[in-house]
C-alpha cells in the first residue's frame, strides 16, 4: 500500500523572512492632491527615475505633494544586490545623454529650491558615472541658479579617485550612506565596504570644506546600540556633519529580515546621543530618510555653521 505523504501546513508556502506587522506610528499616508498628480506628471512626461518610487519610500505622498522628488540617475538597475534595498539588480543599460537637461528642466517645472540628485551603483563603468553626476549636477546648476543641490552617491568602491570628479562640480551637499554597522556588512551591503564608506565621506571633507557632508543609518537590521555609537564616533572622525537615522522597513519576504520596530522615544534618545557627539545636524525618527525634509534640513544646516562659526 502506498504511503501518503504528510505536508506539514506550517511548512507550505513559507516566506523566507516574513514581514512583521508595521505598529501604529508608522503609516504611509494616501493622497489625491493636486500637487502630488502634478509632480508624477512632471516625472513622466521627462521619463525620469525617481528613488521615491524604485526603493518604495514611505514618504513618497508626503513629499511629492510638497513637490518634493529625488531623482535616480543612470537608469532603474544597479550592479549590486544589497540585502535592504528594493531597487532592481541586473545588467545596466546605456547611459541617456539627454538625462542631464531632462533633470535641470524638471527641478524648474516643479520649482524646486533645493534638489536631491542619487543613483543606482553602476561598477559597470569605469568612473562609477562620476562624470554623469557631473554633468547632471552642472546642467541643473545652469537652469537653476538658485537651487541648492545634494547628492546621494554610490560609494565607488575600487574607481579610485575617480569621486573627485563631482567635487569639481557646484554642489552644496554630498551625501553618501553608510547604512549599517560593520559587522551586519557581509549580510546587508555586500559589495560594499564599511571603511571604503568612511574614506570616501573623511576624503570629500578633505577636498572641499565648503560642501556639508551627510550620512544615514538603518536600524532594525540587527544592529546593537553599542554598535550604532561606535558608527556615530566613526563619522565624526570623519567630519561628517549631518547624520540621518531611521527605521528599516523589510521591502519583501526574501530580503534581510527586519529584527524589530524601534519606538520614537528610542530614536529621540539615538537623537540625543548624537547631537552630543557633535554633528551638525541629526534627523531621527522611524520614518526619517536620506532625503526626507532635505529642504528645510539644509536650510538648518546653513544657520547652524553660521552660529558655530
Amino acid at each position: 500500500m502506498m504511503k501518503t505523504k504528510v505536508r506539514h501546513p506550517e511548512k507550505v508556502n513559507k516566506p523566507i523572512n516574513p514581514i512583521k506587522k508595521k505598529p501604529d506610528w508608522i503609516r504611509s499616508k494616501l493622497s489625491n492632491s493636486k500637487e502630488f498628480f502634478l509632480t508624477k506628471t512632471i516625472v513622466n512626461q521627462n521619463n525620469l527615475v525617481t528613488v521615491c518610487q524604485e526603493a518604495n519610500c514611505p514618504n513618497i505622498t508626503e513629499c511629492w505633494s510638497k513637490r518634493h522628488a529625488t531623482f535616480m540617475i543612470m537608469g532603474d538597475t544597479c550592479t549590486r544586490a544589497c540585502a535592504f534595498c528594493d531597487v532592481k539588480t541586473g545588467k545596466p543599460e546605456k547611459l541617456d545623454p539627454f538625462e542631464p537637461y531632462k533633470i535641470s528642466n524638471a527641478v524648474s517645472k516643479l520649482d524646486l529650491k533645493h534638489v536631491v540628485i542619487t543613483s543606482v551603483d553602476r561598477d559597470d563603468l569605469d568612473d562609477g558615472g562620476s562624470n554623469h553626476f557631473y554633468e547632471v549636477i552642472n546642467a541643473t546648476r545652469k537652469k537653476n541658479p538658485k537651487t541648492s543641490i545634494e547628492v546621494l552617491t554610490p560609494d565607488f568602491l575600487r574607481k579610485g579617485d575617480a569621486y573627485k570628479k563631482i567635487l569639481e562640480a557646484d554642489l552644496d551637499v554630498f551625501n553618501h550612506n553608510i547604512e549599517t554597522v560593520p559587522r551586519l556588512y557581509l549580510k546587508v551591503r555586500p559589495g560594499a565596504r564599511y571603511f571604503g564608506s568612511l574614506e570616501l565621506l573623511k576624503n570629500v571633507r578633505k577636498i572641499n570644506k565648503k560642501v556639508f557632508t551627510k550620512s544615514g543609518l538603518m536600524v532594525g537590521l540587527g544592529e546593537e546600540k553599542d554598535e550604532l555609537i561606535q558608527v556615530m564616533d566613526d563619522l565624526r572622525s570623519a567630519d561628517v556633519d549631518f547624520i540621518t537615522i531611521g527605521q528599516y522597513l523589510q521591502p519583501s519576504p526574501k530580503h534581510h529580515p527586519l529584527s524589530r520596530y524601534y519606538h520614537p522615544d528610542e530614536f529621540k534618545e539615538l537623537e540625543n546621543i548624537a547631537k552630543s557627539k557633535g554633528f551638525l545636524l541629526v534627523s531621527s525618527s522611524p520614518l526619517t530618510r536620506s532625503s526626507y525634509h532635505a529642504d528645510e534640513d539644509f536650510a538648518k544646516l546653513q544657520l547652524n555653521r553660521l552660529k558655530n562659526n
